[in-house]
């Protein structure tokens, strides 16, 4: 997002306040209890005028309307102790309601929002994951959330206390002194354009900072997946150089940022000390018949402005890297999410898929990955489809789920675009099997009954684990089923892992079946007892298999060979073969010294090359 389209900080904060509206009740003690603390620094000033006024004539009297007797017998010079400490009891409720409610108000809001974008990280379409690494989403629930949490809690709690502060002394002082409160007065216009040229470079800065802590997240998040591939293959030395440079791309945004700072706030400083310089000049010049108590009164008052107005000065790089945080987070909530307007939900669909001259490209891609693709599997058959890669195989199997959303032509499901469906109910429809198995670090229960299927009987989950011939391995780990299997199954074997992914399909037992190279890392053993669980799962199931293994393919009512995002070959195993084209040439390649009565060791699927 460039400059020029950037929102102002102004709207960014006027967003903020929808999401503080339903604490507007614990937002108000706030306000009322730092209104008390700011009250009390004038009546510092104020006890300082009648003590210094008392030593000069006994006989003043500051509490005379007061109902109390007690209090109105008491001489002024020994009643300042007494003073004192019912202002600084005043101080600390004020203090105490103020940081409190408003901790809580700021705490809720930064919570809001961090449920906020994690529940809409849930609806995004794919092509944003594609576009947006998995470091910078992570960075924005983590550490831009925790900028807007400075902006929200310390940032605001000194915006609030701190500027009511100098509002009440400045009313005070234009009480006792209009005059000399206009020398003040003259600075506040030099202040303003310091504080708004200083605003600007905080926010490009903050902008900048955090794209630089997403890389590190980034580059952190993948060495850590990939730390396997890291050690294999020797990558230590270049992990280490990646993540110092992006490491010290981020160090060298934030000195500059501390730079800004350490420039912008004496410079601040200077200006509001040359202003009270004139200000005890003009006092000799403009005191008129104000006694010694006013002008000492005065003099006190005016000299507690320069810390708050420090404070509101260096709270400024907080809150643009606030804004700067929600800013972003505002840009993820405001993505477009998955669209699910249909409204057709079916309890059990029959199965029955259609595709109708079907072309599709990425998003941001103008080559067509699928050129008018149309097939029809009827309830129950089982349809193959098998090419080399980059052929459009796996895009196909995203479709039909509408992870992704087609614009030519048609997917249909019994009947009805898959467009029509309730996005919840058309996926609940489709059982989903790739080779790239995504575990959670739960136990092997909850991985296999997982989402829909949580909470689905025992005997169930064990049954269908038994049918993906998981179940033998399951009952040797430690705890069997409340067996933990660490992060994306990092404690099984591939081939463990993808026996679970099945077993979760079997258990959703959905009419639509697709298998994308679901059993490609079982070993040989595995397989033999897999196709037996398969042939009697496929049974009454539409199951689209891609690129699997010969013995599944053999078996498919139907076999597509799809090359550059076209169906160029159809019919089954052995009129294929008979056919001596793409079939045929994938199938020599291939499968030429598979081992005899094996049941096949690889993919039917050609090599670019």
């Amino acid at each position: 997002m460039t400059d020029s389209n950037r929102p102002s900080s102004f709207a960014v904060y006027l967003r903020l306040l929808r999401y503080v509206l339903p604490y507007s009740a614990p937002f108000a003690l706030s306000l009322l209890g730092y209104m008390l603390f700011a009250t009390t620094q004038p009546m510092l000033g104020g006890i300082l005028k009648y003590f210094v006024d008392s030593l000069v004539d006994p006989g003043v009297k500051f509490f005379e309307n007061i109902p109390l007797e007690f209090v109105r017998n008491l001489r002024f010079p020994e009643a300042v102790p007494f003073v004192i400490v019912v202002i600084a009891l005043l101080q600390g409720v004020g203090s105490f309601f103020g940081n409190y409610y408003l901790s809580k108000v700021s705490l809720s809001l930064v919570h809001d929002l961090r449920v906020a974008l994690f529940n809409n990280l849930l609806t995004l379409p794919n092509p944003y994951f594609d576009h947006h690494n998995s470091g910078q989403m992570i960075s924005r629930i983590t550490y831009n959330v925790t900028m807007v949490t400075g902006a929200a809690t310390d940032a605001i709690k000194i915006i609030i206390r701190e500027g009511m502060t100098v509002f009440f002394l400045f009313v005070a002082l234009i009480y006792m002194n209009w005059k000399l409160t206009l020398v003040m007065l003259a600075i506040l216009p030099v202040i303003s354009l310091m504080v708004s040229t200083a605003n600007k470079k905080f926010r490009k800065q903050s902008w900048k900072i955090q794209s630089a802590m997403g890389e590190v997240t980034h580059v952190a998040s993948e060495t850590i997946q990939s730390y396997r591939v890291v050690r294999s293959f020797g990558g230590e030395t270049y992990e280490r150089r990646r993540f110092l440079d992006v490491s010290a791309e981020n160090t060298k945004r934030n000195l500059k940022m501390s730079r800004i700072s350490a420039v912008y706030t004496p410079a601040l400083q200077i200006v509001v000390y040359s202003g009270m310089a004139a200000l005890l000049y003009l006092v000799l010049l403009l005191r008129g018949d104000a006694t010694i108590g006013d002008l000492v009164a005065y003099i006190t008052m005016a000299g507690l402005l320069p810390k708050p107005i420090r404070q509101l000065s260096e709270v400024s790089a907080t809150i643009q890297k606030g804004l700067a945080g929600a800013e972003s987070i505002f840009e993820q909530l405001d993505q477009t999410p998955e669209d699910d307007s249909g409204t057709v939900e079916r309890e059990r669909a029959e199965g029955r898929l259609e595709i109708k001259n079907l072309s599709f490209h990425y998003p941001g891609s103008a080559k067509k990955v699928l050129d008018d693709i149309s097939l029809s599997i009827e309830p129950g058959q089982m349809v193959a489809l098998v090419g080399r890669s980059g052929s459009g195989k796996s895009t196909l199997a995203s479709l039909i789920p509408r992870f992704y959303t087609h614009r030519n032509g048609e997917i249909l499901l019994d009947g009805v675009p898959v467009e029509r469906y309730r996005l919840a109910n058309l996926r609940r429809q489709i059982a989903l099997v790739t080779q790239q198995v995504n575990l959670f670090n739960d136990t092997v229960l909850n991985n296999i009954a997982y989402g829909d299927l949580a909470g689905a009987p025992r005997a169930s989950v064990e049954q269908a684990a038994d049918d993906a011939f998981a179940k033998e391995f399951i009952d040797n780990l430690p705890e069997g089923f409340e067996t933990k299997v660490g992060e994306n199954g990092v404690m099984l074997s591939g081939g463990q892992r993808q026996r679970l992914a099945i077993a979760r399909a079997l258990l959703k037992n959905a009419p639509v079946l697709i298998l994308d190279e679901a059993t490609s890392a079982l070993d040989t053993e595995s397989e033999r007892h897999i196709q037996a669980a398969l042939e009697k799962v496929i049974d009454g199931r539409t199951t689209l298999v891609i690129a699997h293994r010969l013995s599944t393919i053999e078996a498919a009512d139907r076999i597509l060979v799809m090359d550059q995002g076209r169906i160029v070959e159809q019919g089954t195993h052995a009129e294929l073969i008979a056919k001596n084209g793409h079939y045929t040439r994938l199938h020599a390649r291939r499968f030429s010294d598979e081992p005899d009565g094996d049941g096949g060791v690889g993919a039917l699927e050609e090599t670019d090359a």
